[in-house]
Order: C-alpha cells, then sequence, then structure tokens
C-alpha cells in the first residue's frame, strides 16, 4: 500500500512540477514570438529612423525567403531526379525480364 502511495504522491508532484516549468517555457517562448523586435539592441534615436530599421529588417527577411526557397527547390529538383533514374533503372531490369520472356515466347512459336 506504501508504494500506491508514494507512487501517487509522486506522480502528483510530477504533475505539478512539469506543468510549472511548461507553463514558464511557453510563456517565454510566446512572448519571443509576439515581439521579435525587443530581441535586437535598442537604438537610440539618433543612430537611426525606426522606419529605416523596419525596410532593411524586410528586405533581410525577404532575401533569406528566397534563397531558403532556392535551396528547396535545388532540392527538390536533386530527389526529383534520383527517382527519376531508379525508375529507369527499374523499366531497363523489367524490360530485360518481359524482353527475355517475349523472346522465349516468339522462338516457341518458330
Amino acid at each position: 500500500m506504501s508504494q500506491r502511495d508514494n507512487f501517487s504522491g509522486g506522480f502528483l508532484l510530477g504533475a505539478m512540477f512539469g506543468g510549472i516549468v511548461g507553463g514558464a517555457l511557453g510563456a517565454v517562448v510566446a512572448s519571443r514570438v509576439l515581439n521579435p523586435q525587443s530581441e535586437e539592441p535598442l537604438l537610440s534615436s539618433s543612430q537611426a529612423d525606426p522606419q529605416d530599421s523596419r525596410a532593411k529588417r524586410r528586405s533581410l527577411k525577404a532575401a533569406d525567403e528566397q534563397a531558403e526557397m532556392e535551396v528547396a527547390r535545388r532540392s527538390l529538383e536533386d530527389k526529383i531526379a534520383q527517382l527519376n533514374d531508379a525508375i529507369d533503372d527499374v523499366r531497363q531490369q523489367l524490360g530485360g525480364v518481359n524482353g527475355s520472356t517475349e523472346a522465349r515466347s516468339t522462338a516457341r512459336e518458330l
């Protein structure tokens, strides 16, 4: 009976601890996702115009997205080429099998 009590207590304690840690971690992640500009260093008003920094961030983000799209496109093209090569190899193997059976049946008919 004491093992059950220990298990129940440990389970409840673990669930509470996990809930607290998970909640804190979720709050940190949510705050970073919802407010990404707070991670950037703060600039004084004399150093940079906020509109310029936003425009730079947008252009950098667009360039990064385009580069990622290009990498993904090339990767997909390589995978498609590999699949096409594999399909061609299987067709040749099956063509050889089908070709030899057709040759046998033609020889039998003669």
